[in-house]
């Protein structure tokens, strides 16, 4: 068992969103790597970050994504900082994996780069842009498909992701 879709991207970019009108569309199961591990451990991913540090919210996350990947036949979205892993990566091969990506300004638009993203929170425009530095070529890296998000309607990003993958709707 694999997923259909697997999506990947900044925070803010969409893939929940984009994820569920993917799973609507093509009659399959949404899955969200980021509400597994909410659900699993009871608290937000922020209370992790704060609580117990970065490396130890990877190491969950990485589990969460490792299960998810096994057990999961639909569309999936995994957390914007899935990818930094290798391992991760490497699982990654062979799937569909469709990037979705996006400037600082849509960023700016869609999250407002609040608080709650405990990456962004100091400086969070310059904090963002270091992310997509770090990110972007690995988010490259595991895609099968690149999808411009700026300017674009969750629709309109879903039909280019359907496109993309030359999927059919269900």
């Amino acid at each position: 068992m694999s997923p259909l879709i697997v999506l990947v991207g900044p925070m803010g970019v969409g893939k929940s969103t984009v994820g569920q009108l993917l799973a609507g569309r093509l009659g399959a199961g949404y899955r969200d790597t980021d509400d597994d591990i909410v659900a699993a451990q009871g608290r937000t991913i922020a209370e992790i970050f704060v609580e117990e540090g970065e490396p130890a919210f990877r190491a969950i996350e990485k589990q969460a994504v490792r299960e998810a990947l096994a057990g999961h036949d639909g569309v999936l979205a995994l957390g914007g900082g899935a990818v930094l892993d290798p391992e991760t990566r490497a699982l990654l091969a062979g799937q569909r994996v469709v990037y979705l990506s996006m400037d600082v300004e849509e960023a700016v638009k869609r999250t407002g780069l609040n608080a709650a993203r405990p990456l962004l929170a100091i400086n969070p425009r310059k904090q963002w842009r270091e992310l997509m530095e770090a990110r972007r070529h690995l988010y490259e890296a595991v895609a099968t498909a690149v999808v411009a998000t700026d300017g674009r309607t969750p629709e309109e990003v879903t039909q280019a992701a359907l496109d993309a993958l030359e999927l059919k709707e269900a």
